[in-house]
């Protein structure tokens, strides 16, 4: 199996959740990385942890919707591939407001796609050749599952959230931009990670953050929704392996194997602060509260990822047992982060019901 070296990445979402598990990581091993962010209230220069001040970071504060300055980007670094994972991601937010949704994830991919495709079209013949565009997407452009099958290479799209609509027409960009323009996109569908730094708008951390303070544990409807559940830094391995050992026009799918209803979430990690760090008023479950379900919620994600595990010769490491004890452990240890993050933006408010006349 081929592995291709990378000399000079940009990432765009690079501070935020998994965009800032990318550049860490990337950063780490040595790679030079340049990170284009909006810094919206999701991405977070604290995020990056000690790749911020190291001579291999860049960090250009830019929107991708924004042509001139992806143009003068990519003239200034010249990179040899692009990890594209900026996003809005939330889909309450974009039943709220899905203007943003539009902006970035279809207006920004395609000025991204675009701009990489004359960049690449001026590279030399061997520069050409080794170029990789990673277009890193989601499990929710393939619909909603009912109680059996799997979400695999066949499945066809079926978006039902402004969220998932947008990310399911960035998909068909970035695919058509390698059919039409031979421009090398690689891409990637993933299911609903966690891990550290993530923003606590999302499940895990929000029932994390709401549990340690004693206020209620709102659960959609009875709670009986299913996802797909991959470790941060699994998913990480696997957009790497993408990255390096991936085919232009092909399309990797990367799930845990870790299917749990979202009140069997909740009850984990309520059970894990109970043994972590013990409440006086007792067990955690008694802040469980059933609230109104999320407009057009879907009942389950679940991903088959057997062929991306043969083709990249990647699997998941973390249980995910294990993945959600490091990541209420990593939660603990960093209230001060939650509260910045937090600070002026969300405070863990309901978000997605609202409907306009």
């Amino acid at each position: 199996m081929m592995t291709t070296k990378i000399l000079r990445i940009l990432v765009t979402g690079g501070a935020g959740f998994i965009g800032s598990a990318v550049v860490r990581r990337l950063v780490g091993r040595g790679d030079r990385v340049v990170n284009v962010d909006r810094l919206t209230y999701a991405g977070n220069v604290e995020s990056l942890a000690d790749a911020a001040s190291s001579d291999l970071h860049c960090l250009e504060v830019a929107d991708i919707a924004d042509a001139a300055a992806l143009e003068r980007i990519f003239a200034r670094h010249r990179p040899r591939a692009v990890l594209h994972l900026a996003a809005e991601s939330h889909v309450d937010r974009s039943i709220d407001g899905p203007d943003a949704f539009i902006e970035t994830n279809v207006v920004g991919t395609f000025r991204l796609l675009q701009q990489a495709r004359r960049f690449w079209a001026g590279l030399p013949d061997d520069e050409r050749d080794s170029f990789r565009f990673v277009h890193v997407s989601t499990d929710e452009v393939f619909g909603s599952l009912g109680n059996t099958g799997w979400f695999d290479h066949a499945t066809p799209y079926d978006p039902r959230s402004p969220y998932s609509a947008s990310k399911a027409a960035a998909d068909h960009l970035a695919r058509a931009w390698t059919h039409t323009y031979r421009l090398p996109v690689i891409v990637t569908n993933c299911s609903n990670n966690f891990g550290p730094y993530q923003f606590p708008e999302k499940l895990i951390p929000l029932m994390i953050l709401a549990a340690l303070h004693g206020r209620s544990l709102p659960v959609y409807g009875d709670g009986s929704n299913v996802r797909d559940w991959i470790y941060v830094e699994d998913h990480v391995d696997g957009l790497l392996a993408a990255l390096e050992r991936g085919s232009p026009g092909e399309t990797y799918l990367f799930g845990g194997d870790a299917e749990r209803r979202n009140i069997d979430v909740v009850r984990a990690v309520c059970r894990l602060l109970d043994r972590l760090q013990p409440d006086d008023a007792g067990a955690r479950e008694r802040l469980i509260t059933f609230v109104q379900d999320r407009p057009g919620h879907d009942l389950r994600y679940a991903i088959d990822s057997s062929t991306t595990q043969q083709r990249l010769g990647w699997q998941p490491r973390h249980t995910f047992e294990e993945g959600l004890e490091e990541t209420v452990h990593w939660y603990l240890e960093n209230r001060g982060w939650c509260e910045r993050v937090q600070s002026g933006a969300y405070r863990g408010q309901r978000l997605g019901l609202a409907v306009e006349s």
